[in-house]
């Protein structure tokens, strides 16, 4: 049994499969990611409205433009969705394109992909429009308090309810605090 064999464990293959699925959530999280796949899916599904034909009488669009108009509009979309993912500094502008190409679909592609379509571009739109990168983690855990309740300011955090009787002072606690009173 050779060392290259050793290495091929399925414990390693899980460890790999693990490391890929956190470094996808990293990266997932850095970015207006569900925005931009809904987006992208209404994009995909507005385009197979305009290449699939259910007959004459659902053909709705501008004529004889319909097909340039319905793919254009649709590659667009999903193209938004796409830049959302690889370039969310520019999410905003993104976003209102994709909503604004959503919209347009309305009356010039089969009633915006059958309203699937259109609908799935202006809540992708809103989500990445209202999308901002979070703070993130500092991989620092705060210090527990004491058994006092002290933070590491050493002021209390605690509510006046939470604190044992004979640690409520008369402003926080209603009680009167001996000492203070001469």
């Amino acid at each position: 049994m050779s060392a290259a064999d050793s290495t091929s464990t399925p414990a390693s293959s899980g460890a790999g499969l693990r490391r890929a699925r956190l470094a996808f959530r990293t990266w997932r999280r850095t970015r207006p990611f569900w925005g931009g796949l809904l987006i992208l899916l209404g994009g995909v599904e507005i385009l197979s409205t305009t290449v699939v034909s259910l007959g004459p009488t659902l053909r709705v669009g501008l004529g004889g433009v319909n097909d340039f108009f319905g793919t254009l509009i649709a590659a667009v979309l999903a193209l938004c969705g796409l830049l959302l993912w690889f370039t969310p500094a520019q999410r905003v502008f993104y976003s209102i394109v994709a909503v604004l190409l959503a919209l347009a679909t309305f009356n010039t592609i089969n009633y915006g992909g059958f309203f699937i379509g259109m609908l799935l571009g202006i809540i992708g739109g809103a989500l990445a429009f209202a999308w901002s990168q979070g703070a993130g983690r500092t991989g620092r855990t705060a210090r527990p308090p004491d058994d006092k309740g002290l933070d590491d300011k050493g002021s209390d955090d605690r509510r006046p309810d939470d604190r044992r009787p004979d640690e409520r002072s008369g402003a926080d606690g209603g009680g009167l605090d001996r000492k203070s009173v001469v």
